[in-house]
This record gives C-alpha cells, structure tokens and sequence, in this order.
C-alpha cells in the first residue's frame, strides 16, 4: 500500500507540475477555452455579421455592404483572439513566458486591425477614383495599391516592436542592402521608373488598343510595377517591361479621333473624260453626304484623278469616318465599296486589272513552221 500511495503522489505532482510548470489541468482548461471560442466564432459570424449584413442590405448606399464583405474575416477572427486572451490569462503564466503570451496577444490584436485596414482599402478607393479627375485610372489603382502595401508595412513594424525588434536600425540596414541590390537589379528598377512615366504621360490606359513595332499590338490590361500585361487579339497574353513601352516608339489606336480610309482604284483605259468626271463627282457627293463621314475642315477629304498607271486610270479616295471604332468603320468601308462599284457601272466602265500586252514584229527563220489543224486559220499574233 505504500507503494501505491507513493506512485499517487507521484502522478498528483506530475499533474501538477506539468508543462513549464503550469499544471495539465489549467492547460486542458485552457485548450477547451480555445474550443470554445471557436465554436463561438461560427456562431458570431451566423448572428452578429449575418444581422450586420441584414442592416446593410434596407440602406442605399452600397458602401457599408462592401465594407462589411471585406471585414467580415477579420471580425470573424476577433473570438479566437478572445479565446486565446482568456486561456492565457487562466494559465497564470510567469516569467518569459507570460512575457511571450502578451506578446503574442499582442500581435494577433495588431493583426486583426491591419488586416481590417488593410481590406477597408478597396470599398474606399471608391473615394479616390474620384481623383481621375486630375489622374488617369492607372495612377489611382497605382496609389491603391502603395497604401496597401504601406498597412501592410506598418503592421509588420508594429508586431516588431512588440517582440523587441527595433524597426530603426532594420531599416538602415535595408538601405546599405538596397544600395547592393539595385547594381544588380537595375532593370528592375528601370522598368518601375518607366512605369511611372508611362502613368505620368498618359501614354495609355487600361483598355486602349497600342502597337509597338517589333514587340506587341493588342489590348492594354494592367499597367503593373514591372511590366505591362497586353491581350493580343488571338486572345494570347503578353507581359512587356515597361522599359520597352517607354523607350520605343508606341501607336495608340485608341486614341485617334478618325480613322482614314486610303484608296487607291483603277478604272480602264477606255473610260473616257466625261467617264471619269462622273464617276470622281459620283463618289466625292457620297462622301460629303453621309454623315458617317467626317468632311469638315478638321481633317482632309480628296478624291481625285491620281495618275495614269501600266494598265489602269487610278483614282485617289482619301477620306475619314467619324467613329474609331474597328467594327464600325469595317461597316463603313463595306458601304463605300458598294457605292464605289455601282457608280462605276453606272458610269458605262469597268474596274481595270493588271495586264501585259506582247508585239511581235517577226519570227526568226531559222524557227520551225507551226502546224496548223485544219479547218484552222493562222491570226497574227498581237495579246
């Protein structure tokens, strides 16, 4: 029996003592808080941010919606923080450790605000999309972007000062570090800096259709910090450095105020003066008639008798349509087309085509007598 009595005594000091001198029984009691809370947490987020969201939805505004879709994590995480305050505090830890638990209660707290923060950004930035104004749309999601990342660095200096790590003299150290990292990283840098005065320009915008000689044409998508992500029309995505879109020579589609259409048509040698003059005033009147074309001074309209060519009359249309969209001045180049070809017709000639004429003045003697079938005659041979 004592023996027996020995080994209980044994296991009650064991128990008691447990894990960093803190009993297995305050650290069960501590788990279960734990548990507990996170049982809590789904019953938070059902009631309390279910009837937050249900308030949201009778007002008019859609602001404090956003806003509580992209707080609802956060918040959802504050029972779990609780929970580990409560067990902490139940455990009654002394010496480093409670100074490692405060800590660490500490950070989640900083955690759950910057976390908040940090998402509050994107229902805000509707605020400051109103600065498009005075910025282009890529220099306000530019700045939405650096104030994300400005939360997300105060933050993290804020948990280092809580565990004794002075921010100081870390940063001092990234700027001799910086200095040897931008040697070696300078076309980096460089395609940072040309982003920002591809920004700064308004050279383009998300949206517009550019073409770089040599390097890309599609649909500009995101303007990022290193490169710039444009959609060809094959629907193919290519990432271009901004150094490339800011040292090389760009054509901005997008930003024409017409679009030309350059012909140059060919009618035949037979067509006689009177011919010509109808067809020229035929196709000049439909032109300034049509409002899908642009005749004022702003930009030039010609058609004119150009030049005689090896085997046609050629005629110069150069003229410009009021839209810019590529859909609708295919559209209108068809229509042209149409009108092109009756008013030829009607004029009594044809469009020309490229041909060649051969005179033969004789044939060598020494050449072998060509056959004739008969019932055939010979014919000079002149086409």
């Amino acid at each position: 029996m004592e023996k027996l009595k020995q080994f209980w005594m044994l296991v009650l000091d064991v128990w008691q003592k447990g894990l960093f001198e803190t009993s297995f029984g305050r650290i069960f009691v501590a788990l279960s808080i734990i548990l507990l809370a996170l049982l809590v947490r789904n019953l938070f987020v059902k009631l309390i941010i279910g009837w937050f969201h249900r308030m949201a939805k009778k007002t008019k505004t859609r602001f404090d919606d956003d806003a509580l879709t992209v707080l609802e994590r956060p918040m959802a995480f504050i029972p779990l923080v609780v929970g580990i305050y409560l067990a902490v505090d139940y455990l009654a830890l002394s010496g480093g450790l409670k100074v490692f638990a405060d800590r660490l209660v500490r950070s989640l707290i900083v955690l759950v605000i910057f976390w908040a923060f940090r998402n509050m950004v994107v229902p805000l930035s509707t605020i400051l999309r109103q600065l498009e104004r005075y910025f282009t749309a890529s220099m306000v999601d530019w700045l939405i972007k650096a104030i994300k990342v400005a939360l997300i660095f105060i933050g993290v200096a804020t948990v280092l000062e809580i565990w004794g790590i002075r921010i100081g003299p870390i940063i001092a150290g990234l700027g001799l570090f910086g200095v040897a990292v931008a040697l070696g990283a300078q076309d980096l840098f460089k395609n940072l800096i040309s982003g920002i005065l591809i920004i700064a320009e308004k050279r383009f915008n998300p949206g517009d259709w550019i073409k770089v000689d040599g390097e890309v044409e599609g649909t500009v998508e995101d303007i990022g910090f290193r490169s710039t992500l444009i959609r060809q029309f094959d629907k193919a995505p290519v990432y271009v450095p901004n150094a490339k879109l800011s040292d090389n020579s760009l054509v901005n589609y997008s930003k024409m105020s017409h679009r030309r259409i350059y012909w140059v048509i060919g009618v035949e040698y037979r067509t006689t003066v009177d011919q010509l003059r109808q067809i020229r005033d035929g196709i000049e009147a439909y032109i300034r008639d049509c409002d899908a074309f642009d005749t004022s001074s702003a930009v030039p309209t010609f058609v004119r008798i150009d030049r005689f060519s090896d085997s046609s009359i050629d005629i110069l249309i150069y003229c410009f349509t009021r839209t810019t969209l590529w859909g609708e001045w295919l559209a209108i180049k068809e229509s042209l087309a149409y009108e092109i070809k009756r008013i030829v017709e009607e004029a009594g000639t044809a469009f020309a085509f490229p041909s060649q004429s051969l005179y033969v003045e004789g044939l060598p003697s020494d050449m072998p007598e060509v056959m004739v079938p008969a019932g055939q005659t010979t014919k000079p041979a002149s086409d």
